[in-house]
């Protein structure tokens, strides 16, 4: 039984104070037909929607079985509604994008049924308002009075002992009117059914009471037939919506509006990506500095080189090479590591060009440690085909292929050549146009030919005779034998008795690898005239002041095992962890970083600083953007989580819908922009700045981007649901329509 005793509704708005109704007096019983009838303005709405729990009263007290409801609060009136009441609206309140089924599921899926028990439900429930043929139809292409029959069967299978509605039949023509009113007549035998209408005529005759308003006051209750006194409104077995439920609907409610879908899945695709390139783009700067930075010792200064030396301070051997390379994470060795470190010319031997003085800078590598694409010509095939990676804004791009590809070119140290005519025969552009220097990748035999010439960079040589220091260069040659130098003739007269032949001659070498050492004697003595057949060279005046050894014995010197090689790792992130198995096998190990300059450090520091200041103004920046465009984009969803509290949702559990929703559209954006991500790193997508970018991204920084990105959606998720719930569900729901 629902009695109202005194009861009033007043309205605030702007310091006017209105009345909905006063003073109700009001007692309804189930199995009624109630119709409230008057003009517009006269308060029967309201009274429909204080009785339905859709609207609270200021004044007097209104019972349900016995109980009040003047203390209930928006929570209470949650818990009324789904037990009590179900909806029937002039303007249908269906959810357009849903079937004729689905909406009807929609009132049970919220009340906390299981899937498996309310199928049948649904269908005979369809049955009986005759829309079985329509049941996997859009709502949106039935007409007036399908639709309302649609949510007459909504309210039917919600089983509340009380059926509400308000203008039932006002949109709907003669016939479908009639069909709607037998449908709740039907339904009023067991139930408590209570009419708001103007046209009393399409009712008066199924009415068991009729109550006239006027000017917010009830003017006229005339009972019409009388019920038993003593039937007592039963609860309805609803319960709150389970978690399965609600996943359900936010799955549902995430596609089956496509232009909703798309928008909101462009705003978090656009969000997660900005955030990622704003971090890559932070990495590549600070790359950038690496390279520009770069250490006065070391050349390349790359984050994912380690450099290794034996702590025995012994060579390495090929087992202990093949040692470190099993190690997972060494993607590979570079054994003598001062190729890498060592300034060497590739100059053009050819003067046919136009462009006279081609010359690059840089260092040696092994070919087998070329990584990455080609962007022109091909890999080497003959001993003599070298390949090399040049910044491309350093170098005019048409002197490059014109003059380079295809031509061949002399190595060596700026004035003697080490090893003629290779061949270019691909360019590889460098992905940081910082990096002026230029690698030179050939065979390892080719680079064998170096090795003499790089060690001799790094080493101090001195030569001892008559117990004093000279500083004369040492020259190799065939011609000398071993255990002997030949030194110029003028030497003689030096010498207190003219003579040098016989004399001894110490040449010792040192580095901060190794120290070795000469003890030879002076056999012979060149001239002018005999220097080409004592020495093999006939440049008198070039080396009239050198000293010339055997070429066997002079290689000795420099052609040693190395002893500090530098390690190539994979994954920057796991850089600890293989420096720790490079320390258990014996080897002392430091990050070639490590030796960077102070200046680099200083512009890396202040990159770091400025890149935290930038990401909490941009992730700021996005929240607030996103979410007005979010709110935006949802506003016309208000009306539909309006009606799921209608309906018999609380608010949390509404909220709860919502979240879902933006959660997946998230998450789907989230997981397109790894895909994304994957397949320019595998190449399959080829845009030159933003493989640059990517390879920076990894595992880590991808979780914490989600990190990001979930707070943002859950907060935007929060501010929206705050404007649905601001007020009741009928001031909300009156709001935007």
């Amino acid at each position: 039984m629902l009695k109202l005793e005194n009861v009033s509704k007043i309205y605030y708005n702007n310091g006017i104070i209105a009345t909905g109704f006063s003073k109700i007096n009001l007692e309804l019983k189930i199995g009624e037909f109630v119709v409230i009838t008057g003009e517009s303005g006269s308060g029967k709405s309201t009274l429909l929607n204080v009785i339905s729990g859709l609207d609270s009263y200021e004044e007097g007290e209104m019972y349900v079985n016995g109980k009040e409801t003047s203390h209930y609060t928006e929570r209470d009136f949650e818990d009324y509604r789904r037990k009590y009441i179900a909806n029937i609206f002039q303007n249908f309140n269906l959810v357009n994008s849903y079937t004729v089924y689905q909406n009807i599921e929609l009132v049970l899926l919220l009340n906390g049924y299981k899937k498996r028990e309310i199928k049948k439900k649904i269908l005979d429930i369809i049955e009986q308002v005759g829309l079985t043929r329509f049941k996997n139809t859009k709502v949106s292409k039935l007409s007036g009075g399908q639709k309302q029959k649609v949510a007459i069967a909504r309210a039917m299978v919600k089983d509340t002992p009380i059926i509400v509605a308000d203008e039932p039949t006002g949109n709907l023509d003669t016939e479908s009117a009639k069909d709607v009113i037998n449908i709740l007549k039907n339904v009023a035998q067991n139930k408590l059914v209570v009419i708001v209408t103007h046209n009393i005529e399409q009712v008066e005759q199924y009415a068991t009471r009729i109550i006239k308003m006027n000017d917010g006051k009830i003017i006229e209750n005339t009972q019409i037939k009388k019920l038993d006194d003593n039937i007592e409104i039963q609860e309805s077995e609803n319960k709150q919506i389970n978690l399965i439920n609600k996943c359900k609907l936010g799955i549902r409610n995430t596609f089956n509006i496509k232009t909703k879908f798309i928008l909101l899945f462009a705003v978090f695709f656009f969000v997660a990506s900005a955030l990622l390139l704003e971090y890559s783009s932070f990495e590549l700067t600070e790359a950038s500095y690496k390279t520009e930075y770069s250490g006065i010792i070391f050349n390349d200064m790359s984050e994912n080189r380690i450099l290794i030396k034996k702590e025995d301070k012994t060579p390495f051997s090929q087992e202990d090479y093949d040692k470190i390379k099993a190690i997972s994470n060494v993607d590979y060795i570079i054994e003598n590591d001062l190729f890498v470190d060592t300034k060497i010319n590739i100059v053009k031997n050819s003067q046919e060009s136009t462009y006279r003085n081609i010359n690059f800078l840089g260092s040696a590598s092994d070919i087998n440690n070329f990584r990455g694409n080609l962007d022109v010509g091909r890999m080497p095939t003959e001993e003599n085909e070298i390949i090399i990676e040049i910044s491309e804004k350093t170098y005019n791009k048409n002197t490059i292929l014109n003059d380079v590809i295809n031509n061949y070119f002399n190595i060596g140290d700026g004035w003697n050549s080490i090893i003629e005519n290779l061949k270019v025969v691909g360019i590889k552009y460098y992905e940081n146009d910082r990096n002026y220097d230029t690698k030179i990748y050939m065979s390892p035999n080719q680079l064998e030919k170096l090795r003499i010439f790089v060690n001799k960079n790094y080493s101090n040589i001195k030569t001892f005779f008559n117990n004093a220091f000279i500083s004369n260069e040492i020259i190799p040659s065939e011609k000398v034998e071993k255990g002997t130098a030949i030194i110029n003739s003028e030497w003689a007269y030096q010498m207190p008795d003219n003579k040098v032949k016989g004399k001894k001659m110490v040449i010792s070498i040192s580095n901060i690898y190794y120290t070795d050492e000469l003890n030879l004697t002076i056999n012979n003595t060149f001239t002018k005239s005999n220097i080409n057949r004592l020495t093999g060279y006939s440049n008198y005046n070039k080396y009239n002041q050198n000293i010339f050894i055997n070429k066997e014995e002079y290689e000795s010197l420099y052609n040693k095992p190395p002893y500090q090689s530098s390690v190539y790792i994979k994954n920057i992130e796991n850089i600890d962890e293989t420096m720790t198995e490079l320390k258990n096998m014996g080897i002392n190990v430091k990050k070639v970083t490590d030796y960077a300059r102070d200046d680099y450090y200083t512009s890396r520091e202040i990159t770091k600083i400025v890149k935290v200041i930038v990401t909490i103004i941009l992730i700021f920046v996005l929240f607030f953007v996103s979410y007005f465009i979010i709110k935006i984009i949802l506003q016309s969803r208000n009306i539909y989580y309006t009606t799921l509290r209608i309906l018999g949702a609380t608010y949390k559990s509404v909220r709860s819908i919502l979240n879902i929703e933006i959660f997946i559209d998230a998450n789907l954006a989230f997981i397109t922009i790894i895909a994304i991500i994957k397949l320019i790193k595998n190449n399959i997508i080829k845009i030159k700045y933003l493989t640059k970018l990517v390879k920076f991204i990894g595992i880590k920084e991808c979780l914490l981007i989600y990190i990001i990105l979930l707070l943002m959606t859950k907060l935007i998720a929060m501010k929206v649901s705050k404007k649905i719930f601001k007020n009741t569900a009928i001031s909300t729901y009156n709001e935007e329509v």
